[in-house]
């Protein structure tokens, strides 16, 4: 797809809007996040009724990111369906490879599609948007194979944009950090196990009890390294949290502990 040049996002809700409402019924993938919130209250608004929203849960879905979406479509008055999917029954999703994205957003596509059948919908919407698009993607490509649209990439708009617009709508999840799938979190060529995603499920849970705004627990099946953002280091490594957060860790499973004196963003992953 082309992508047309950044624009300021007030001047351009009416277009998405506009074209949106031209496409006809739609099913939005939501999740937790804000980008699929924002492209969510755009289709409301274009649609009323004759948008829904989907989200797709599953072992590696964390809890709370389906509680934002819920809470999102609550707050919106959208129609919304839970959806599961058994993505651990796909080897080329268990094995872990750098393509691990593509096999997931694959059977989430093929799952939303299937449900839809027979619904009369002409529309599957997305919430990736531009600055999604500098990164190896390949959850991208299996979006698109599926027939998913991305409204805020034909907009110009990055995150910039979504997080203003989210702001002035009062998303409830305006101001939620980025997530992704628990699967992110476990090192490409260690496979993904039900056991190992709730481990790193309830890890993160555990840390965000300490009073950090992000985690991730990275982990090749044994150890793990836990990364929070950067400005919130010094708390990690305080002596009273650093030996909460090993001895949590430790209590879940993980046999070897490192606590991430760089902060989250410093190395690949999401």
């Amino acid at each position: 797809m082309a992508l047309p040049a950044p624009r300021s996002a007030p001047a351009e809700v009416e277009q998405i809007v506009a074209r949106l409402r031209a496409g006809g019924p739609a099913v939005v993938a939501l999740s937790g996040g804000v980008d699929s919130a924002v492209v969510a209250a755009l289709a409301l608004e274009a649609l009323g009724p004759r948008a829904c929203a989907v989200t797709v849960t599953g072992p590696a879905v964390a809890s709370s990111e389906v509680r934002r979406a819920r809470e999102v479509a609550a707050f919106l008055g959208l129609e919304h369906h839970l959806l599961g999917a058994e993505l651990l029954a796909d080897p080329e999703y268990v094995a872990n490879g750098a393509d691990r994205c593509f096999f997931c957003r694959r059977g989430e596509t093929h799952a939303i599609r299937r449900w839809s059948d027979g619904r009369g919908f002409l529309q599957f919407l997305d919430g990736i948007q531009s600055d999604d698009l500098g990164d190896r993607r390949p959850g991208i490509a299996a979006m698109e194979a599926a027939g998913f649209d991305h409204p805020l990439v034909r907009a110009g708009w990055g995150k910039r944009e979504v997080r203003a617009l989210a702001r002035a709508r009062g998303l409830p999840n305006r101001d939620a950090p980025s997530e992704a799938c628990l699967a992110s979190r476990i090192r490409h060529g260690q496979s993904v196990t039900l056991e190992l995603l709730r481990r790193v499920e309830r890890s993160e849970a555990r840390l965000y009890e300490l009073g950090f705004t992000r985690v991730r627990v990275r982990t090749d099946g044994r150890s793990a390294r836990v990364e929070v953002d950067p400005e919130e280091v010094r708390h990690l490594l305080s002596p009273p949290t650093a030996a909460r957060a090993t001895s949590a860790l430790l209590e879940e499973g993980f046999v070897e502990v490192t606590l991430d004196p760089d902060g989250y963003g410093r190395h690949a992953g999401a």
